[in-house]
Parts: structure tokens; C-alpha cells; sequence
């Protein structure tokens, strides 16, 4: 009895066994879901996802899934077309009207691909409007999911032939983009930017000055491919905190700080602060990376690199220091391997 006892409760652990690793393994190989987001570029047809997809899983990327509550809308090949591309719609209409939070809720994505604003453009919308209009769709992205990986496009060329201003409006909204991820970015959430502006002609790769054709269906799907491809691989890492502070120079410290980190970039921080007696009305701070580390973007002052050299003066703004006070410059960078933590100078 003792035998036909002791068989059967290792039967039931060997199945209570078997159920748990079946079910860690059905977790652990959940799809990571992608959310094409914007307006007609995106979702009538959209070609360019059809291209991306397919790419993307011949490059054995198959652990994904591209959500929306809009079904896919042709292309003539197989792929998963599931998509929040709404044809005419605003940015800044979706984002007042509170239509995000919703789309959200049905599909759970881990990362946003968002290329919106054209419609915005055409309307004559400040490029801060629509800005503001992005930062309102960021926070529901990050209320749906605090670990969103964000996407974000500078939009493609526009040039209808009946809006002789909206090439040039394209051109301003997109100036405006860099300045805002930077600011919006966080670590546990990443903007990256991808510019999809560059290298695209209305000419050459439009069939009406707006709607990309199958040239600008390739573009844009090459432009998303690398961008998509690291934010796959990023996994947002606890904050890394390294500060170096040396002796004062002149009067005057700058302490650089590594404020978050992960796969390939870093975002920083150097505080400059006023150690003599008297006001000062500029400053420069210098230093030399010493692992190949390049910034990529920086606010808050005005950046001059040569090599592994680089030098930062203050902005308009922020050049006056009275003694004892303090400002502080961000940026973005890139590294691979070690990003170790270089000494400043400032004067």
C-alpha cells in the first residue's frame, strides 16, 4: 500500500512539475507585442510594416507581435498587419479626445512605432501644440505600461499641391522633436528618434506629395528596421549613479554624473557650479572620453566635440553664476563595452 502510496504522489509531483514548467515556458515565450501608431502613412495601406514585419522575421525576430485594434488593409503579401494607423486623424485630436488609453487597453504593447503629426502639419498646429499633444499619448503609454519603449519619428517629407507652406512646417516640426524626446526620455522608458525625414523625396518616393509609394514604403521601413531592432534587445536597466568631482579649477567644479544606462546609449548629466567669490558670466566644460563614447544629443548648453574631446559652453542662459550657485547641462550618448566616467575641467 505504502508503495502504491508513494507512486502515486510521485506521479502527481512529476505532474505538478511538468505543469509549471509548461506554464513558465508558455510566460517566458510570450510575443513581445509593436504598435504602429499615426495616421494614413501608417495604417492606408501602410506598406512599410508589411516590409518591416517580413524583415524582421527573416532576420529571426519571430518572438513579436504587431497590435492595433485596426485589421491590416492589403499590400499583397503575407504578414501581421494589426495596426493603429487612422487614416486623418491629429495628433493633437486623438490626444484631447482621449482615444490612446483605449487601443491601449485592448493590445498591451511593449514597444509604440509613432508616426503622427502629418495631419497636425496640414492643419497649421504649432509644433509645440502637436509636442504637447505627443508628451498627453507618452504618459497614457506609460500608465498602459511603465516599461513602454517609445518610438518616435521625424515625419516623412510633405508637399501637397494644396499647401504651398507644409514642406516647411514639416521641416520645423521635426526640428522640434530631438529638443522634446530628450526632455520626455526617461530610463525605465526610452524615446529613441528615428528620422524618417532624411533621404526621403516627395518627388521620387510619394505618389501625391504625402502617402509614400513602394519606393517610400522601402525607406521607411529600412529607417524603422535598426531603431526596432535595439529597442527588441533593450531591456531598461536600475539607474547608474557615478559621479566624479575634482579639485576646483579657476573657481569653478563640474561634476559628471551617468544618471541611466543601458544596451548601447547612456544618458548623463554635469553639474557646474560656482566655487569662487565672485559672479561669473560664462563658463566651459572639457573633458575626454576614453572608451570611444560619443553624445548624440545635448541640452543646456552648447557642445563642441573633436575625437574623444569634447567641450561644453553654457547656453544664453545659464552662463551667469553668482557665488555658490549651480546649473546643469543632460545628454544622450552612445557606448559599447565601458562607459567609464571621465574627469572634467572647468573654467
Amino acid at each position: 500500500m505504502r508503495s502504491k502510496i508513494g507512486s502515486v504522489l510521485a506521479a502527481m509531483v512529476a505532474l505538478a512539475a511538468a505543469v509549471l514548467f509548461a506554464t513558465t515556458a508558455t510566460a517566458s515565450a510570450a510575443p513581445i507585442k509593436i504598435m504602429p501608431l499615426g495616421d494614413s502613412i501608417t495604417g492606408s495601406p501602410g506598406c512599410w510594416r508589411a516590409l518591416l514585419w517580413n524583415r524582421l522575421q527573416t532576420a529571426g525576430h519571430t518572438g513579436i507581435d504587431f497590435v492595433g485594434t485596426l485589421p491590416p488593409q492589403g499590400c499583397g503579401v503575407s504578414y501581421d498587419g494589426d495596426n493603429e494607423g487612422h487614416g486623418g486623424y491629429l495628433a493633437t485630436n486623438v490626444a484631447n479626445q482621449g482615444l490612446l488609453p483605449g487601443w491601449l487597453s485592448a493590445t498591451q504593447p511593449d514597444i509604440v512605432l509613432m508616426h503622427f503629426g502629418t495631419n497636425d502639419v496640414w492643419s497649421n498646429i504649432a509644433p509645440a501644440t502637436i509636442l504637447g499633444a505627443f508628451t498627453t499619448l507618452v504618459n497614457q503609454m506609460r500608465a498602459s505600461n511603465p516599461n513602454m519603449r517609445i518610438l518616435v519619428a521625424k515625419i516623412i517629407p510633405m508637399n501637397p499641391s494644396t499647401c504651398a507652406d507644409c514642406a516647411q512646417r514639416a521641416v520645423n516640426f521635426n526640428n522640434a522633436i530631438p529638443a522634446w524626446a530628450a526632455s520626455t526620455s526617461t530610463l525605465q522608458s526610452p524615446i529613441t528618434v528615428v528620422d524618417q525625414w532624411t533621404g526621403f523625396s516627395t518627388g521620387t518616393d510619394t505618389y501625391d506629395g504625402v502617402h509614400p509609394n513602394a519606393a517610400g514604403d522601402q525607406k521607411m521601413s529600412d529607417k524603422w528596421y535598426p531603431a526596432l531592432v535595439d529597442a527588441l534587445g533593450t531591456t531598461p536597466t536600475p539607474t547608474v549613479t557615478t559621479t566624479v568631482t575634482p579639485p576646483p579649477v579657476g573657481g569653478c567644479t563640474a561634476t559628471y554624473t551617468v544618471t541611466g544606462q543601458w544596451q548601447g546609449g547612456f544618458q548623463g548629466e554635469v553639474t557646474v557650479k560656482n566655487t569662487g567669490s565672485t559672479a561669473k558670466s560664462a563658463w566651459t566644460v572639457t573633458w575626454t572620453y576614453a572608451n570611444g563614447q560619443q553624445i548624440s544629443q545635448l541640452w543646456g548648453g552648447t557642445l563642441s566635440a573633436s575625437g574623444s574631446s569634447v567641450t561644453v559652453r553654457n547656453a544664453s542662459w545659464n552662463g551667469q553664476l553668482s557665488p555658490g550657485a549651480a546649473t546643469t547641462f543632460g545628454f544622450l550618448g552612445s557606448w559599447n563595452g565601458t562607459n567609464t566616467v571621465p574627469v572634467t575641467t572647468c573654467a
